[in-house]
């Protein structure tokens, strides 16, 4: 990682002393609506599960919420915690590189409604059996999130 941050600096024009790593906390949901289970298509063209950042003084929970909301339209209720990942990359806008550390909760919605929010940076969301889903995500670690959260999801459904 260190290297590439160094050849990224390089190529936006800042010296090393002038990064700092972002760290930000994050809280998303894999929701569920019966055996379908939602995903979002950025404008990178990344399958994954909504998310995003807890400002100060917001609560984990909350954010999931929201973010399904505002990601893809879905109302959603959490069911239970379902781990954390962690995951790094340079933003260009920012200039810096940025780490996400990301709390996850197992969710339901009583419909598979979806609109994807164009101005949320989301080209498509909908919902998709496992193991189409499987077929789709464009991350590996979202690939074992998904299934640890499918079984916490049918345990406590």
């Amino acid at each position: 990682m260190i290297k590439l941050i160094r050849k990224l600096t390089e190529f936006v024009g800042i010296g090393e002393s002038e990064i700092h790593m972002i760290v930000r906390d994050c809280a998303g949901g894999i929701v569920f609506c019966g055996d379908k289970v939602l995903m979002i298509l950025n404008d990178k063209h990344e399958w994954s599960f909504p998310k995003g950042v807890v400002r100060a003084g917001q609560k984990l929970t909350e954010i999931a919420v929201k973010r399904i909301k505002a990601e893809a339209g879905v109302e959603a209720s959490i069911i239970a915690p379902c781990g954390k990942t962690k995951y790094e990359f340079f933003s260009v806008t920012r200039r810096k590189p940025v780490h996400n550390n990301v709390s996850w909760f197992v969710m339901k919605a009583e419909s598979d409604s979806v609109e994807a929010s164009l101005s949320e940076g989301f080209i498509d969301a909908r919902f998709f059996t496992i193991e189409e889903a499987l077929e789709t995500i464009t991350y590996s670690q979202d690939k074992s999130l998904l299934m640890m959260a499918y079984q916490r999801y049918k345990e406590l459904a």
